[in-house]
């Protein structure tokens, strides 16, 4: 697969301070600039800022599995090791999950391990891992 260039993506929070914990230390992104109505985060090569925003709206959900997904979602695409290591992590900060770690589309074309979580604003992630990463855009 060729280089990708990083993506911009800002999203809005309604507190910095919980942006912080969750991005900078349970996520471990490294905060760059910031003001009081922003922060960018290195979201794993890529610039997250998040916004200030008391104006939050509440999601919808789109059925993928047998699962809600929520949407919309962002996240990101692993190696099955990192993916497993980022798994652990999470389950041992007690985090609640809106679709706990599994495997999804298991023995088929896609096979990926999934799992979907809030940050504390509600915005909604989705890490994933393909089992054969050929088959990330493929039908």
């Amino acid at each position: 697969m060729k280089s990708l260039p990083p993506f911009h993506l800002a999203i809005p929070v309604h507190n910095l301070k919980e942006a912080q914990e969750f991005y900078g230390k349970l996520l471990n992104c490294q905060q760059g600039r910031s003001s009081n109505h922003w922060i960018d985060f290195n979201f794993f090569g890529h610039q997250l800022v998040v916004h200030l925003d008391d104006n939050i709206k509440t999601k919808s959900f789109n059925s993928v599995d047998g699962k809600d997904v929520p949407i919309p979602h962002f996240g990101l695409v692993l190696n099955w090791k990192d993916w497993q290591l980022m798994k652990e992590k999470l389950e041992t900060s007690k985090l609640d999950f809106i679709i706990k770690p599994y495997v999804r589309f298991e023995g088929e074309v896609g096979e990926q391990a999934t799992m979907f979580f809030l940050d504390p604003s509600g915005n909604a992630l989705e890490f994933k891992a393909f089992k054969n990463i050929d088959q990330l855009f493929v039908n």
